[in-house]
């Protein structure tokens, strides 16, 4: 009797604090850094191609006002709805997009909340309805997402950097008439639910909604089979840190994101609904090259488990896993641009100065159909919107980016543009790391460094947009919305891309 107690006791500690079943999960750490970029997409007619490196938006055309113009490589814009601007993470659904909100500047415009956009004819979107539940009116971050499998949006209010509580989900049958589901706790504020956010995503069957916040790395899961009745069924504080995940489609495996890396959980006691809910870790693998993961998409090749890994901030890109042993994955390839490479990091520095934080990042991504993928998509940040061809992933190449017209100045007028909001920095903070580091490999160039907008250490002035969301493909389509630009309905031109017949596209969580 003494050692069942002891026994439930043990797992009541794990599924409260996250601490791993066993002792025995390994820590891997890389130091090894990428240094060799994609090749460059073939632009077609009808394009706008950079004119510079490869990804970059030089300091020249944010000053002359060439990048007011964009840049474009077989991709081009069908139709858009700018509004005041497209928050962080926003989400498509059926012939749907749903615009997050970024806290309090959504609240200035004349009908606060997560924005409904009918795009059955993506040359002229239409606001359909606004959801101005607590949850979405508090800044929806990172944590707004779709499952399509119960046809349910979700989302968590985060009006800071982390969130407290308020959560609220809506059937999507209709996707352009959003039904809310859980008029009570989650969407009252009298009655808010006990868990931190910053992220948030669904299980593959719809049947868990995981919320992480980002200070500390605290999970919580959150039981919806009876969407009406949300509620808290698994909590572990896993880090210092947390970010974005991914989980596998069995949905049995968390991916989870942190400072420098992520951690494979075992979440399959949560999945089967268990009493007393143990996760244990299966390994950690931190990296010195990016940091920020921001989340992963667990893919097949020939029935092989793999998954693509974003990294926000570092010039990291996009990192590809073989995870056929999880305990022992292995980096198989690297996804950069030529302006992340580290002997580019003083081109970087020099064009992005006088912009905001954040410079030429990868962020939210998603893949064209989960097993075998032929296209990856990914927001670039300061780089636009990339494509690239996935389906051998010893040549990945990039095959088309759109890189959205600057809305140079409109700080003012973009309320819910995270972008306009903190380019009250003018400094690229998120690249100090790998600038130092290729100061001490001496491949920093003073000369190349400082350019005419080096001075500029507030008020970024918008000479580049800030693309976040998830590119999502709908045919030949991509539907996305970049911080200043809003929704934007794209096209795949010059026949870069041959639509799969069971294309599904999936970010991952």
């Amino acid at each position: 009797m003494l050692v069942g107690a002891v026994a439930v006791a043990a797992s009541l500690i794990v599924s409260i604090t996250g601490l791993p079943a066993t002792a025995s999960a390994a820590t891997f750490t890389s130091f090894d850094v990428g240094s060799v970029a994609v090749p460059r997409a073939d632009c077609g007619p009808g394009s706008l191609p950079e004119t510079g490196l490869q990804g970059d938006v030089p300091a020249e055309d944010r000053n002359s006002g060439r990048s007011t113009a964009g840049y474009r490589c077989n991709m081009s814009l069908i139709g858009g709805l700018q509004d005041r601007g497209g928050g962080i993470l926003s989400v498509t659904y059926d012939h749907c997009s749903y615009t997050s909100t970024f806290f309090p500047g959504n609240l200035l415009g004349p009908a606060p909340g997560v924005q409904v956009l009918d795009v059955s004819d993506p040359r002229n979107p239409v606001v359909t309805a606004s959801l101005n539940e607590p949850a979405m009116v508090g800044g929806t971050w990172e944590s707004l997402k779709v499952n399509k499998a119960r046809k349910l949006l979700a989302a968590t209010a985060v009006p800071a950097a982390t969130g407290a509580g308020f959560f609220s989900v809506y059937d999507i049958s209709d996707c352009a008439h959003p039904k809310l589901l859980n008029p009570g706790p989650g969407t009252d504020p009298r009655m808010p639910l006990p868990f931190l956010s910053h992220e948030g995503g669904f299980s593959p069957d719809g049947n868990t909604y995981w919320a992480d916040g980002v200070f500390p790395g605290f999970v919580s899961a959150i039981d919806l089979v009876d969407p009406a009745n949300p509620r808290v069924i698994w909590q572990g504080l896993h880090g210092f840190t947390g970010h974005g995940f991914g989980i596998s489609p069995d949905g049995n495996r968390m991916y989870l994101s942190n400072l420098g890396g992520l951690t494979i959980l075992d979440i399959s006691a949560v999945q089967r609904r268990d009493p007393y809910p143990v996760v244990p870790q299966i390994a950690t693998y931190l990296w010195t090259d990016g940091h920020f993961n921001q989340h992963s998409i667990p893919v097949t090749y020939d029935g092989k488990p793999y998954f693509f890994t974003a990294d926000e901030a570092g010039s990291g890109g996009v990192k590809v896993f073989d995870i056929t042993d999880e305990a022992n994955a292995t980096v198989v390839a690297k996804i950069k641009l030529e302006i992340n490479l580290p002997d580019n990091i003083d081109a970087n520095v020099r064009s992005s100065s006088g912009g905001s934080l954040f410079a030429y990042e990868s962020h939210y991504c998603a893949v064209d159909r989960p097993n075998d993928p032929t296209t990856l998509a990914c927001s670039w940040i300061s780089s636009g919107i990339r494509v690239f061809d996935v389906r051998d992933l010893d040549n990945i190449r990039e095959i088309a980016y759109y890189n959205p017209p600057a809305q140079k100045s409109k700080n003012l007028t973009l309320t819910n543009s995270v972008h306009a909001v903190a380019s009250i920095v003018g400094v690229p903070v998120f690249d100090f790391l790998p600038l130092a580091r290729s100061i001490l490999e001496g491949k920093v160039d003073p000369n190349v460094a400082i350019g005419p907008r080096t001075g500029q250490v507030a008020f970024g002035d918008l000479t580049s947009d800030w693309c976040l969301s998830p590119p999502e493909f709908h045919g030949d389509q991509i539907w996305t919305s970049c911080s200043d630009n809003g929704f934007m309905a794209l096209q795949l031109d010059n026949g870069v891309y041959e639509v799969p017949a069971d294309q599904d596209s999936t970010v991952g969580s």
